[in-house]
């Protein structure tokens, strides 16, 4: 982070504070709190800051933001941390001028800003935001490592409820492009509708420049019918959708990879990425739009993908015991449980293919309806084996055993591992994929342990 100065933070959260210093580093947290920096006591539904704001200074801090007195402190009060947490953040990005992208969607989105990364990189030093810290907190936290020497950057903006999208986006002002990835069911508990769903995705509108094209894919029929009805500049990407301004095709997958020969502005190029699924070739394709956007040139953008590496829970396919693993415990939802299942479809195999799947969490009251629509997914691609662990998992594998599909279900972890470690042999394909907070990567521990 470079500097900002104390006077300047105070007039933009509009506090009367009247001390002077530089700061080059925002803190919520004193257990990595660095001397000179400035605390921000954010409350959370299990914490509240203000109860660390002496400690802070005892450690250092030159300042700290609090939404009340604190005895013996003489702190910037305001009416809401969190509100002055990203007021601070958009005071920072707005003294930089990158090529600036936000990202957004149902599923994908971290992927796709890992590709976009990649496009943008071939030319320019870029930010992107680091995991998925895409929310109120990791968002503003993403923008205070903006630099000067940056030229890009690719900031992800997740939601789970109407306005944070709109928050996040006149945070970051996505001046440069945006893009949504698709229009699901992931939230919907809160958003009730995908129609819902894609009224809080373009909130994104709220904050992206008023010359700044819109990319959506143009796969998805929510996104499609939206187009026409934008004022932004539109691009489109897909891979069945012909019209699309970005497409691909000649798919092939093999050893990990996929080949594809993307098609844009009356050119053919073809195309490797180190990573399997259609949904990751439109993935690629939204980064090439980026790229070009950008004013980057073909030769720089198509090779970049080969760079590409998934993360620990990601959908990262390894080899264990002789097995082919694909783990991909980081979210779900009846979009991403199908990328998943066609992954394991299109893979070459010795031995059996089997799908470990757990709870899509966050469906609300048509949980049972989307776990169903799951099983007749699964049941379409004819695994060896399912074994389902949750509560609204034992859809899935009603679903599957009504269509004829062998399968396993218990509530139990420590039973569902058991019975895939009596089940899998060598040669087998074996697929973990549920939502996040299902912690399905335990099962992966107790049938292969723990990684070296």
């Amino acid at each position: 982070m470079e500097k900002l100065l104390l006077s300047e933070i105070a007039k933009a959260i509009n506090s009367q504070y009247h001390k002077e210093a530089e700061i080059t580093e925002i803190c919520t947290d004193t257990r990595s709190l660095t001397e000179g920096c400035l605390f921000i006591a954010l409350k959370g539904e299990r914490f509240d800051a203000h109860d660390f704001v002496p400690k802070a200074f005892e450690l250092g801090a030159a300042a700290c933001i609090t939404e009340k007195e604190i005895e013996n402190c003489e702190c910037m009060v305001v009416d809401d941390c969190h509100k002055a947490l990203k007021d601070i953040a958009h005071l920072y990005r707005n003294k930089f001028t990158p090529f600036l992208v936000g990202v957004t969607g149902s599923v994908g989105k971290t992927t796709t800003k890992e590709m976009i990364s990649l496009a943008l990189s071939s030319k320019y030093p870029t930010l992107k935001t680091q995991g998925n810290l895409n929310n109120e907190i990791g968002l503003p936290k993403t923008l205070f490592n903006l630099t000067s020497e940056h030229k890009a950057a690719v900031i992800e903006m997740g939601m789970s409820h109407f306005g944070e999208i709109s928050r996040l986006a006149k945070t970051a002002s996505p001046l440069s492009a945006a893009v949504i990835t698709n229009i699901g069911f992931s939230h919907i508990e809160n958003l009730k509708s995908q129609e819902g769903i894609l009224k809080a995705k373009l909130e994104i509108l709220d904050g992206i420049g008023e010359n700044a094209p819109l990319v959506l894919n143009g796969d998805d029929a929510y996104l499609w019918g939206a187009k026409d009805k934008l004022d932004n500049k539109v691009y489109t990407y897909a891979i069945d959708n012909k019209d699309a301004d970005f497409r691909a095709e000649n798919i092939i997958e093999h050893n990990g990879m996929t080949e594809f020969t993307a098609i844009y502005e009356g050119k053919e190029f073809p195309v490797c990425v180190t990573a399997v699924g259609r949904h990751n070739v439109l993935n690629v394709l939204a980064a090439i739009c980026v790229g070009r956007i950008a004013g980057i040139e073909d030769e720089l953008i198509i090779p970049a993908f080969t760079k590409y590496s998934a993360d620990a829970l990601r959908q990262n396919i390894s080899e264990k015991n002789g097995q082919i693993v694909i783990t991909d415990c980081y979210n779900a939802s009846p979009d991403s449980m199908k990328a998943s299942l066609s992954v394991l479809n299109g893979m070459e195999c010795k031995g059996r293919k089997i799908a470990v799947l757990g709870d899509m969490l966050e469906m609300g009251e048509m949980s049972e309806m989307l776990h169903r629509m799951v099983g007749n997914m699964v049941s379409a691609v004819k695994p060896d084996m399912v074994f389902c662990y949750g509560k609204d998992s034992e859809y899935i594998y009603k679903t599957v055993s009504e269509n004829g599909i062998d399968g396993f279900y218990s509530s139990d972890k420590n039973e569902v591992a058991d019975a895939l470690s009596q089940y899998v042999r060598e040669g087998d394909i074996v697929l973990f994929k549920a939502s996040r907070g299902m912690r399905l990567e335990e099962i992966i521990t107790k049938v292969y342990g723990e990684e070296n």
